[in-house]
């Protein structure tokens, strides 16, 4: 009896895999009708992602009825996502009957409450988009949106790497321009540098290229911003590195409008795997946009007491707008300085609740002769425990970082050792 009761059970849909990469959500409306309020709650938090930035977002109660009832007056929008808590057979009839007041256009995303593997083929071959059972998590509702606009035949979508430092003069354009070059040069991958430091921006000078307007001419005309603008004004460094460059001139004033700067890395992020958006040290609206909205975050400081506050300030505002992202990544740079008194790494790290994930000693003259060069570093020094730490956070940035090998325990490290020297 026990294996006829257990035979009879409904197959279980499969849970998500938590690894699953999303992808931004493009301008599209969308409309959600909730039953319970743990999905509503659900739902709010998923929609203040910063991957739904672009999205108009509407939360209402009252689950598929209410949303058959709403759209017999009202036009359906581009995706439309409702919860019902009826049995498998009523929920078919409740979406025959959303299905009469819905454009064929509308994307539907149904969450219900009844984890049946049947029951789910049968809706999805009706036309529904996706079905979820609650309860349901916020990463759950943003990858099942974000499939709905991220074709399988699609072409991959870049990553936007921005950097920032905690105060000027710590680091973060050496950074930056270094990490890109690593990628493009030792990791084999395309990147296009984008230098926001429109006023003093210093790629054009580190890679000792007599470069255009770049990016203020992108940003001057966003109603002419193409691809094929956009491959005009790049500067092309290597076979694998471009530059969209700063101007690097004060006699004008730069007026930046986060829509355009969108547009633009939208569509740099199209045509390369990595692109690094290089910002000014100065905090502006855009300024502040760009970093929640980018891919990964690299916070360059220095262990000074200024540099600490601030560094503080940023990752605690990055963490509270980006809830269901890693933390930025925290470069604690010119460590050493002599006679200058510094902030241990412990102690910093324990201040800003967050580990460096590199330590860069103080090496003035390496850096100085690459910059007045317009080399990098590990084209100067290959052997320095700052060539290693770029070239680390260049394969974390890219997804290349391997992960850390555990120590094995007893004699077996020996006895590996001996076996080696025999051979």
């Amino acid at each position: 009896m026990e294996n006829q009761a257990e035979a009879m059970q409904p197959e279980m849909i499969p849970a998500m895999p938590a690894n699953n990469v999303v992808a931004d959500i493009p301008r599209v409306s969308i409309q959600a009708f909730c039953e319970t309020q743990p999905t509503a709650n659900a739902m709010q938090s998923a929609m203040g992602d910063r991957r739904f930035s672009k999205a108009h977002v509407d939360i209402q109660l009252g689950g598929a009825a209410a949303a058959t009832q709403w759209f017999t007056e009202a036009a359906t929008p581009n995706v439309l996502i409702v919860e019902t808590r009826a049995s498998a057979d009523m929920l078919l009839s409740e979406l025959g009957q959303l299905a009469g007041v819905c454009d064929g256009s509308t994307k539907v995303i149904v969450i219900g409450h009844v984890n049946d593997v049947h029951l789910y083929r049968t809706i999805m071959d009706q036309g529904v988009s996706d079905y979820l059972v609650a309860p349901i998590s916020e990463l759950q509702l943003i990858s099942s949106v974000s499939s709905l606009y991220s074709a399988p035949d699609a072409a991959p979508v870049g990553r936007v790497c921005a950097f920032i430092g905690s105060k000027g003069g710590v680091g973060s354009s050496t950074l930056a321009h270094n990490v890109a070059w690593a990628i493009s040069e030792l990791l084999v991958e395309d990147v296009v540098i984008t230098d926001l430091d429109l006023a003093f921006g210093t790629a054009g000078l580190n890679f000792n290229q007599d470069t255009s307007q770049g990016i203020a001419e992108a940003l001057g005309a966003p109603d002419r911003v193409d691809d094929v603008l956009i491959d005009r004004l790049l500067t092309k460094c290597s076979e694998r590195l471009s530059l969209l460059a700063a101007p690097g001139a004060v006699d004008r004033d730069y007026i930046v409008e986060n829509d355009a700067l969108d547009l633009i890395l939208d569509l740099i992020r199209h045509s390369v795997p990595t692109v690094v958006v290089d910002l000014p040290n100065s905090w502006s609206p855009w300024t502040r946009e760009t970093l929640i909205k980018a891919d990964e975050v690299v916070v360059t400081a220095t262990p000074d007491l200024a540099s600490l506050r601030n560094t503080k300030n940023v990752i605690d505002m990055l963490k509270a707008s980006r809830p269901n992202d890693q933390p930025p990544h925290l470069v604690l740079n010119q460590v050493g300085v002599p006679k200058r008194p510094e902030i241990s790494a412990g102690d910093f790290a324990r201040t800003v609740s967050l580990d460096p994930m590199i330590v860069l000693p103080y090496e003035p003259v390496a850096f100085a002769t690459a910059a007045n060069n317009g080399q990098m570093l590990f084209e100067l020094e290959q052997k320095s425990k700052c060539s290693d730490g770029v070239l680390d956070l260049a394969k974390m940035l890219s997804g290349r970082a391997e992960p850390p090998q555990k120590k094995k325990k007893g004699l077996a490290p020996l006895f590996e050792k001996l076996a080696g020297k025999r051979k």
